[in-house]
């Protein structure tokens, strides 16, 4: 019997610390994530070893025993913190579950992420940066803009106040990001209309899975509504799957998603996030190779539409990459 190692980080290893934001731990797991993911991989037939954060791996990586790693840590500090696992792991030429160093560093870096989408045609929302309040310009764009921090996931740092519609705004929601997040803001042209988000698992190729639609309050055009870390945690978002949209929509989410997926040369799994607009002009926010699994959240959701068990989707995560690694 082939053992799975499972290296993540869990909301109660994070202690918030003086002048955190009050989302500091939002990508980390709940230990009931974790146990469900452990169940669904020895539903598969492989034994686990869970293995915990970066710290922990680093104390154990002379004498983990396993064939393989299912990596779903997301890393301490920094741009480069979903890179610290697979980094550990590929110095030690242990095979891994999931993107590599490179890719994880580069789709968490919001800005450097659109910049690939652009040399590859994949169409993204405008955008600019601000690193410092003083040099804030706003000749690039025109209002409605959204201002969010340039490396966090989990909807991190994203609120009401995130949408912008003057300058005072701006520089008010601006000024927060980067004394709060301690980094640049990213700021992106606003775009009104419906989201998307759409999984994709596997390797050469890979297979696009249903969209899934988000809805915010009970409404599918959600105009100027959109993805907050609140809105996360409440009740007030749902998630549609199958979207019900025309077919050349689900064509070109697809085809986007697919496009996005190998620009990046994400592996195994990941899941890209849309805005369309009113005229059906589809932007790619952001693509995370390293999305939630959790029962909550959108993979459930389309296993079920293409008539697997959550511990099937899990069961074929692993199995690509198996079949990556060579270790069938």
């Amino acid at each position: 019997m082939k053992t799975v190692g499972l290296t993540y980080d869990l909301k109660s290893d994070y202690k918030l610390k003086k002048g955190d934001p009050p989302d500091a731990n939002a990508e980390f797991d709940h230990p009931s994530t974790i146990g469900v993911i452990a169940s669904a991989i020895e539903s598969q037939g492989y034994k686990v070893k869970r293995i915990g954060n970066c710290s922990s791996l680093l104390e154990k990586i002379d004498s983990l025993n396993v064939d393989i790693v299912f990596n779903i840590s997301e890393g301490r500090i920094g741009r480069n913190r979903e890179s610290q696992v697979p980094m550990l792991l590929e110095m030690a030429g242990i095979p891994f579950v999931g993107a590599d160093a490179l890719t994880l560093a580069l789709t968490l870096d919001k800005v450097m992420a659109k910049k690939v989408f652009i040399a590859e045609n994949i169409p993204t929302p405008k955008f600019f940066e601000i690193k410092h309040i003083e040099s804030l310009d706003t000749d690039h764009l025109k209002f409605p803009l959204i201002v969010k921090p340039r490396f966090e996931g989990s909807s991190k740092g994203l609120s009401e106040n995130s949408r912008v519609e003057n300058m005072d705004g701006l520089r008010t929601q601006a000024e927060y990001v980067i004394n709060t997040y301690k980094q640049p803001a990213l700021v992106e042209e606003f775009i009104s209309g419906q989201e998307f988000t759409v999984a994709v698992v596997g390797n050469d190729p890979p297979e696009v899975l249903p969209a899934v639609q988000i809805k915010i309050d009970g409404k599918l055009k959600l105009n100027n509504k959109f993805y907050t870390f609140s809105r996360i945690t409440s009740d007030r978002l749902e998630y549609i799957c199958p979207a019900r949209i025309p077919a050349d929509l689900k064509n070109k989410l697809s085809e986007y998603a697919m496009r996005t997926y190998n620009a990046v040369e994400c592996r195994d799994f990941g899941r890209v996030d849309f805005r369309v607009d009113a005229n059906g002009n589809v932007y790619v926010l952001e693509i995370n190779p390293l999305p939630s699994l959790s029962t909550e959240d959108v993979f459930p959701l389309v296993a079920k539409e293409v008539g697997l068990s959550y511990n099937q989707i899990i069961g074929k995560i692993l199995k690509v990459a198996f079949e990556r690694h060579n270790l069938n």
